[in-house]
């Protein structure tokens, strides 16, 4: 199964470089049964645009989040533009979560035979959940199958659509029933362009800057200057976060926004 999956180790074109520590609030105590299902959204990219510039979904952006909310009793799925294996990259062993996942045979599985869009309900989840890495931003933010799906869960009474990092560019080209962007008058996070090398091969691949393309589409882009820090953002429905240090954090906000949706209804 591993052997099978793509993989490379580190990624010089690319801002999403570091893994963070993760301190995760929620207790393997709380699980018993599952709450619900979780859908994250991986893209099927090996490299950069019409480049031979190598690129993969960040694993750390995958498994911190995972991490956090199996352990809060959800079960999560997988899905990408082709379904399938998904190339995989800024693997370490120096964070002792990741490592644990890297030599899991049975997630690996699930990273191997991630969904096609087309094998997915909608109606089976209550959040998705956008991985970041350079991969993000090819294939599917274009991907209409998959907008659908994310924006009907959305519309559910207690949907939430959350991203991390580069993961973020998955959801500039979502629309609300009346025709309006998603992002549009909502405060969004996402890797900024402060952060990017935006002289560099890898940048001029990309079909558009997220932080660029989320304010011209009516949202209020905010980011921390810092960096590397946690950062992440809640606006209703809506969570976000800046970069790996952030994937726990907007993995444990979306449980706590779906226990709240769940004590008010």
């Amino acid at each position: 199964m591993i052997k099978k999956l793509v993989f490379f180790l580190a990624i010089a074109f690319t801002a999403c470089q570091s893994t963070p520590t993760t301190q995760n609030i929620v207790t393997e105590e709380q699980v018993e049964n599952s709450k619900g299902k979780i859908l994250f959204i991986l893209s099927n990219a090996h490299y950069y645009g019409a480049s031979d510039i190598n690129t993969a979904n960040h694993f750390s952006e995958i498994v911190l989040p995972y991490d956090v909310l199996v352990k809060a009793g959800y079960t999560v799925d997988f899905v990408s533009p082709e379904g399938g294996a998904v190339p995989l990259g800024y693997l370490t062993t120096s964070n002792d979560v990741v490592k644990q996942y890297i030599y899991d045979g049975e997630f690996m599985d699930l990273l191997e035979h991630t969904q096609k869009p087309s094998e997915v309900n909608a109606s089976d989840y209550q959040a998705v959940f956008y991985g970041g890495g350079g991969s993000a931003m090819f294939g599917v933010p274009e991907n209409e199958a998959i907008q659908k799906i994310a924006m009907a869960v959305y519309e559910q009474p207690q949907g939430i659509v959350s991203a991390v990092c580069h993961g973020t560019a998955g959801i500039v080209h979502l629309k609300t029933p009346d025709g309006k962007y998603l992002v549009e008058g909502k405060k969004v996070n996402g890797f900024p362009d402060k952060f990017e090398n935006m002289k560099g091969r890898y940048y001029q691949e990309f079909p558009f800057s997220i932080e660029q393309i989320i304010q011209e589409r009516g949202g209020d882009f905010t980011f921390s200057e810092e960096g590397w820090d946690g950062f992440f953002v809640v606006d209703g429905k809506l969570i976000t976060g800046q970069d790996p240090t952030g994937a726990a954090m907007v993995a444990t906000k979306v449980v706590e926004a779906l226990a709240a949706s769940k004590l008010k209804s």
